[in-house]
């Protein structure tokens, strides 16, 4: 880091705002309705689309009747694979930034079906009840074909990923052995084998899916669309319709919840956009809760995990085989079993994973892909490994402690692990545990207290940001990222401030625009991190075109002063080394002869590989579960994270709150209901999918622990979307067998689990 960036983000010069608790800079517009989300834009002639989907989960379409429909007032086409608009024919047309290996599904494509509840026919109309009404009148006759949607019936027919053909592909690969694991474990003093499942879960956003498209005369679109990636959309689309990159912008400004359902462009995109260019009119299609559910999901995953111990409690072996679910179409999965690698020392370990196709939508993202999951089993495992050893449970994990990726063998940039350990069960109160099961009670509450560990990668991408500054001391920042709700209007806001020595109400942050400067998908917690550093490296190139200038003023205090050696404070240019060395910002531009500079530049994040780069958690969680009916309630949970530098204490809060939210729910209600006799989910709506209200939530304690990172990135950024979720589950798993003596293993734990 420079000198010039260490002075620009330290408090004391004037605008600390790095680090503080800032208010959302759009928050106001959120809570007036002045924000608009993708279905909230309307033109002159829009038309509404309403989807029609399968009702068999495998065969053919023979026939489709829309007689019915068209002949209902206000309908203006019922589109279907047989009267659509030209579309691609190859896979790679169809294949998106974040799609797997395989042949990407093509809405409306052709009478084949693949999953139930895939869309088969758009009825477009004057008004969304028309369009509704009509729908249910489209006819269609099927040949129908055997299916499997049950994980357990293909478990034995699951198979090993294909081979990875490059680097993004091989971050997903299983890692590879080390050690003898077999003979160590049969060899060790304690051992634990066990096998735990995860259910499918479905992202359930408050915004619907759904995408508005502007036609215009010359066939141009501007596509408004729910998406964590608008660049994404645009390459999707012009691939799909064959059409030129200035000819589609894709917008996203807001966003009502993200995490993974949009980080691929949804069927409702191409739905809509074949409409406008059927009909050549603006169409908005928006889906339903229910067809959420036929969209991508957290993968099912069965895993099985043997833990071998030696005597003094460290680890002799480990071994990690999981089965998770994809489609029949593509193979959708993620690093699934090596976490306990990054965690934990072991010299001998072998992991297994396999796919089991079913005849499913493919499977996607949802908050810490693959971790969430892995890591559940991993630490309910290693619970019951400190029970067999008679330990403590944290004890236990100082014992494995491990400051070095057992994969790659290096070292971690940061790992502050032991730290969150501590402060975590010193604000709990982990001392006054009683290790005996079923020992604490509350009245008529059995009181259980269980710990784990969460962790996750600190990943950063290349992405590009503009900068454009004013002689009246205005910035407008860009970038074609989007703000998936986490807050990155604001951090991108502070960062800028700071950098450019002005006030965060003279920021102006433009962002989710497919024509602004490059940037991938908003996911895994690379973000914050990337376009903060982006922002960073723009504005350093924006204080040294001032310093040119600032050069050629009369008696320039500037002449012999290196752009390492110069900050913007309060609307000056500034020697770092001689603060009477200031000119404002406005003088210099104004000789210069002009009112605005601007730059834009691409960060790109070299990486040697010598170190590992995670961010870390320890959770605590209490439940009390009531002895006669069952009934289990998180009445208390302690999550400390070491996830570098926090830009801003407030949405970071928030975004540890929400994720232990998602934890409970995951533990305790989250399950995805599939009658496998039709291979159709029986509980597709917020009523009988159930997620945690007000009244499922007791007190959460969010800590952040310092840590300081300066290898990771210039500001020390590590990201926190994901790991507030990752351990919560197993927390609140082993703290339902320490109340109860009863280990349940598959999720969600539900009183008939605990009282049968």
């Amino acid at each position: 880091m420079t000198t010039a960036t260490q002075q620009a983000l330290t408090p004391g010069n004037g605008k600390p705002y790095v680090g503080a608790a800032i208010p959302r800079i759009d928050g106001h517009a959120k809570v007036t309705g002045a924000a608009k989300y993708a279905a909230e834009f309307t033109a002159p002639g829009l038309l509404h689309g309403s989807v029609v989907t399968s009702t068999i989960t495998k065969g053919r379409i023979t026939r489709i009747d829309a007689s019915a429909a068209l002949g209902v007032e206000g309908v203006i086409d019922v589109l279907t694979h047989d009267n659509r608009p030209a579309m691609a024919n190859s896979d790679k047309a169809y294949h998106d930034d974040a799609a797997p290996a395989g042949s990407p599904f093509r809405p409306l494509y052709d009478d084949r079906i693949m999953f139930n509840g895939q869309p088969i026919a758009l009825v477009v109309a004057e008004a969304p009840e028309i369009a509704r009404f009509a729908a249910s009148l489209v006819r269609v006759d099927y040949e129908s074909e055997p299916h499997v949607t049950d994980i357990y019936r293909q478990r034995d027919h699951a198979v090993a990923p294909k081979a990875p053909t490059n680097p993004f592909e091989a971050m997903f690969a299983p890692p590879p052995a080390r050690g003898d694991a077999d003979a160590a474990l049969a060899a060790a003093e304690t051992q634990h084998r066990a096998e735990y499942y995860v259910p499918i879960e479905h992202h359930n956003p408050m915004e619907l899916y759904a995408t508005t498209v502007m036609w215009e005369k010359d066939g141009k679109l501007t596509v408004y669309d729910k998406t964590q990636g608008v660049q994404n959309v645009q390459r999707y689309l012009c691939g799909v319709f064959d059409m030129k990159p200035e000819d589609v912008r894709v917008m996203s400004a807001f966003m009502g919840g993200g995490f993974g359902s949009g980080l691929r462009p949804q069927y409702q995109v191409v739905l809509a956009v074949l409409a406008a260019r059927a009909t050549k009119r603006p169409v908005r299609v928006v889906l339903t809760r229910q067809q959420l559910y036929e969209l991508g999901y957290r993968p099912a995953m069965i895993q099985r995990i043997e833990l071998g111990a030696k005597a003094d409690g460290t680890l002799a072996a480990i071994t990690h085989d999981a089965v998770t679910v994809t489609s029949q179409y593509e193979e959708f999965h993620r690093q699934e079993t090596g976490w306990s690698a990054l965690l934990y020392a072991c010299a001998n370990a072998k992991y297994a994973h396999r796919l089991a196709r079913l005849d499913l939508a493919t499977s996607a993202d949802m908050r810490a892909p693959s971790a969430a999951s892995s890591v559940y089993a991993l630490e309910c495992a290693m619970d019951e490994l400190a029970v067999a050893l008679k330990l403590d449970p944290l004890e236990l994990r100082y014992k494995c402690y491990s400051d070095r990726d057992q994969i790659a063998d290096r070292p971690y940039s940061s790992k502050a692990l032991r730290d969150c350990y501590r402060q975590g069960a010193e604000a709990f109160g982990w001392d006054k545990r009683n290790p005996v099961a079923r020992s604490m009670r509350d009245g008529g509450d059995l009181v259980g207290w269980g710990m784990a560990t969460g962790i996750w990668e600190a990943l950063q991408v290349p992405i590009t940001v503009r900068v454009g500054l004013d002689a009246q001391g205005h910035a407008e920042v860009s970038s074609a990222t989007s703000d998936i709700g986490t807050g990155t209007y604001t951090i991108m806001a502070q960062v800028a401030a700071d950098m450019l020595g002005l006030p965060i109400a003279n920021i102006a942050i433009k962002l989710g625009d497919s024509t602004l400067p490059s940037s991938p998908v908003e996911g895994g917690s690379w973000i914050a991190a990337s376009v903060s550093n982006g922002i960073v490296t723009t504005c350093a190139s924006v204080r040294e075109e001032l310093l040119r200038l600032a050069k050629q003023l009369p008696n320039s205090p500037f002449a012999s002063v290196q752009p390492q050696d110069v900050l913007l404070a309060e609307g000056r240019l500034v020697s770092s080394k001689d603060a009477s060395r200031a000119v404002p910002v406005g003088d210099i531009l104004r000789h210069a002869g002009v009112n605005r500079i601007e730059q834009e530049k691409t960060t790109e994040f070299p990486d040697d590989g010598s170190h590992a780069h995670n961010t870390h958690s320890a959770i605590f969680a209490e439940v009390k579960v009531d002895e006669e009916l069952g009934v289990i309630r998180v009445t208390r949970v302690v999550s400390a994270v070491a996830g570098g530098r926090i830009l801003n204490a407030k949405t970071a809060h928030s975004q540890i709150l929400g994720s232990v939210v998602w934890g409970i729910g995951m533990a305790l209600h989250e399950e995805t209901l599939i009658d496998h006799r039709f291979g159709r989910i029986m509980n597709a709506n917020i009523a009988e999918y159930h997620v945690p209200v007000n009244a499922d939530i007791g007190d959460i304690e969010v800590i952040f622990v310092d840590e300081r990172d300066d290898l990771v990135n210039p500001l020390g950024i590590k990201g926190l979307g994901e790991i507030g979720i990752v351990g919560v589950a197993a927390a609140v798993a082993n703290a339902v067998y320490h109340a109860t003596g009863k280990r349940v293993r598959d999720l969600p734990i539900t009183l008939d689990k605990v009282s049968s």
